[in-house]
C-alpha cells in the first residue's frame, strides 16, 4: 500500500482530507453510495490498494487475481454524473493521466448494485484516449490553475 498521510487531500479530487473521507472505506466502512464507492475505487487505484477494489468488485464480476503493476500515474477524478435507483446505480467519470510526456483518459460508465448494505462496483463501459490541454485549459492534474502555469 503506498502511505497516504492523513491530512493530505484525498486524491479522490473531494477537497477533503484524505482521514475524512476515502480512508473510512479503506479501513472497511461501507461507502453510502454508488459516487462515493467509485471516488474510493479510484483513490485505490492512485494508492496501490488492489485488495480494497476486489473486495468492493461485485463477486458476479470480480477477478480472480488483480494487480496494479503498470497502471498508469493517475492525476485527477471528474465525476460527470452520478443516479441511485434503489439497490442499484451508475457513475460516469473521467479520470486522467500522465502518458509520457503528455495526457491520456479514462472515461467509463459503471454499474453499481447494494447488497446487505453495501455498494458494489459491477461493470463498466470504458473509452480511452489522449488529451491535449491548450494554455489556457485547466490542467489535467485536477489542481485548478491553467495549463501554461502548472504541469505543461
Amino acid at each position: 500500500m503506498t502511505q497516504q498521510p492523513e491530512n493530505t487531500v484525498c486524491p479522490c479530487g473531494s477537497g477533503k482530507p484524505y482521514r475524512k473521507c476515502c480512508q473510512p472505506f479503506h479501513q472497511g466502512d461501507a461507502a453510502p453510495s454508488p459516487e462515493a464507492l467509485m471516488r474510493s475505487r479510484y483513490a485505490a487505484f492512485v494508492l496501490n490498494l488492489p485488495d480494497y477494489l476486489l473486495a468492493t468488485w461485485h463477486q458476479s464480476t470480480r477477478p480472480q487475481t488483480l494487480t496494479l503493476e503498470g497502471s498508469p500515474d493517475w492525476a485527477s477524478l471528474q465525476i460527470l454524473g452520478s443516479a441511485q435507483f434503489g439497490n442499484t446505480g451508475t457513475v460516469h467519470f473521467r479520470a486522467n493521466y500522465r502518458l509520457g510526456g503528455g495526457w491520456g483518459f479514462l472515461e467509463e460508465n459503471s454499474d453499481f448494485v447494494q447488497e446487505d448494505g453495501r455498494w458494489y462496483y459491477l461493470r463498466g463501459s470504458t473509452s480511452e484516449g489522449q488529451l491535449k490541454p491548450g494554455r489556457n485549459e485547466p490542467c489535467p492534474c485536477g489542481s485548478g490553475k491553467k495549463f501554461k502555469a502548472c504541469c505543461r
